[in-house]
């Protein structure tokens, strides 16, 4: 249980950390990213419950750490989504440890739910990914983000990222 309480303290850091960007977002004028940002960190509190209920079923203790103080200062909307992308890949990371682990041990149950995190995260992954790439391709001309930003779930959605963050 060890794993998956670190596992759930790394979703609940992620929910913070992308709130945190929501916040530099709406800050810096970008409501439209901050929306999506926000929406992104409210999937990740709810990952980090679906571990937390997950432990409570199978009757162990879920344990809440600490989580620390995330960044709230970044240079740009672009350093934002390489930092989101950075994270998700950390999470993937640690996620495919825990499947591993879980497979070695022969614990069934928790190796469908890592299951289900590791497709999960080939979609998180894809989807930081595909709105990284259309922030650079926009680099520092506020119209082009401006573009994006009012565009990003539809332009998510044409390029195969689903444009789902927010749910």
């Amino acid at each position: 249980m060890a794993a998956l309480n670190d596992q759930m303290q790394m979703e609940f850091t992620a929910f913070y950390t992308y709130l945190s960007m929501a916040a530099w977002l709406e800050a810096n004028d970008w409501p439209g990213f901050a929306a999506w940002m926000q929406g992104h960190s409210d999937e990740e509190q709810v990952h980090a419950m679906k571990i937390y209920n997950f432990i409570n079923d199978r009757k162990g203790k879920a344990s809440l750490q600490a989580i620390a103080q995330p960044v709230g200062e970044f240079a740009s909307v672009q350093e934002i989504f390489e930092t989101a992308l950075a994270h998700e890949k950390k999470v993937t990371a640690s996620i495919n440890k825990i499947y591993q682990l879980a497979k070695s041990e022969g614990d069934y149950p928790t190796e469908v739910l890592m299951q289900w995190f590791i497709n999960e995260q080939v979609e998180e992954e894809k989807i930081v990914e595909d709105a990284l790439v259309m922030v650079k391709r926009a680099g520092s001309d506020a119209f082009q983000l401006l573009f994006v930003e009012k565009n990003l779930d539809a332009l998510m959605a044409s390029a195969g990222g689903g444009g789902e963050a927010a749910a």
